[in-house]
């Protein structure tokens, strides 16, 4: 499913006035904003490592909002009645469990905290990764997880990579 973003009213101020005290990547990534687009699309205009990170910050602070979905097929689909679905939407939990996933995520886990935040940082999600027993107390440590990378500016620009990565295993 295809997100389709839309300017809202102080968003559509922000292109005249220049109050909301933006960057310049913001304030790009909020001209590209149409109503039109899917993210997918701004993702190739803009040529992005942080995309989905600087529309979470203009969506949060109120010049966009989600405006239409696409369908697997790219046509526009109806707003769903209730709510979307979650950036850490999960694959059916494999059956029976598979070890290898579980092994993979909590490697991916302990590396990229590794990585991008130091080498004793957030010892305490690794250490509640290696005591998971299922895809379903691994998957608990996917938030804090998520938020410790998000903390650090290079985590920031690949955000989205390491989120879709660890998603296909966990």
């Amino acid at each position: 499913m295809g997100v389709i973003f839309a300017k809202t009213e102080k968003g559509q101020t922000e292109l005249t006035q220049k109050s909301g005290g933006l960057t310049p990547r913001q304030r790009r990534v909020l001209i590209m904003v149409d109503g039109k687009r899917s993210v997918d699309e701004l993702r190739e205009l803009l040529q992005s490592d942080d995309l989905q990170h600087t529309l979470g910050l203009l969506e949060e602070s109120g010049f966009i909002e989600i405006g239409g979905l696409l369908n697997a097929t790219g046509t526009p689909q109806a707003m769903p009645a209730g709510p979307l679905p979650a950036i850490d939407a999960f694959r059916p939990p494999p059956d029976p469990p598979s070890p290898k996933d579980m092994a993979l995520a909590r490697n991916f886990i302990q590396n990229t905290l590794k990585t991008f935040c130091g080498p004793f940082a957030h010892l305490d999600i690794v250490e509640a990764a290696y005591a998971a027993t299922s895809h379903e107390e691994l998957r608990q440590q996917f938030a804090p997880w998520f938020n410790a990378i998000v903390q650090t500016r290079d985590g920031k620009r690949r955000a989205e990579e390491l989120r879709s990565l660890l998603l296909r295993v966990i």
